[in-house]
Order: structure tokens, then sequence, then C-alpha cells
């Protein structure tokens, strides 16, 4: 099963609910707390399962970064002479 497969079934799963839930409402209200809690809750899996559906379809280049090659020769000697040594200060002066 591909993955556009599973997310279609999640989301026909969601719409069963979705439709259970209004039959379960008309009969017991929607006025308790948890009713209206469970409500939400069944949104909020809708919309993530919609997010979860358009990353999916987003191509495979745009979740990978490009790799940087760092090269293994040494820096320039010349780009640490006005750094401080970590902990101890400039080089021409004392540490406190």
């Amino acid at each position: 099963m591909s993955v556009h497969d599973d997310i279609t079934s999640v989301q026909r799963s969601l719409d069963d609910l979705h439709r259970s839930l209004g039959r379960l409402e008309h009969r017991i209200g929607s006025e308790g707390l948890e009713m209206r809690r469970v409500r939400l809750d069944a949104d909020h899996l809708r919309e993530s399962v919609a997010l979860l559906r358009a990353a999916a379809a987003a191509p495979d280049t745009a979740r990978r970064p490009d790799l940087v090659t760092i090269s293994d020769t040494p820096y320039d000697i010349s780009l640490w002479t006005d750094s401080d040594d970590e902990g101890l200060g400039a080089r021409d002066r004392r540490a406190p």
C-alpha cells in the first residue's frame, strides 16, 4: 500500500467517525462538555490528516536539504589574528 492509499484510508475512517458522531450527537445532544470535546478532537484529526496529505504530495527534494562539503584543508592563520582565546582573553592581555 502506498502512502497516498494509507492517507485515503485514514480519511475514510475519519469521515465515518464524523458521521457516527453526528448520529450520536443527535441522540444525546451536543450540550455536554464531553461531546464538544470529542467533536473538537475529531476535527483536529481531520486537519492533521490534511496536513499529512499536503506533506506527502510535496516532492522529496523539498524535504532533504542540500549537503555542504567542508574542505579538509586548514584555515588561513590570518583569520585568527584579532580573535580571543576562549576563557583566556586576548593574546596580548592577561586573563582576569
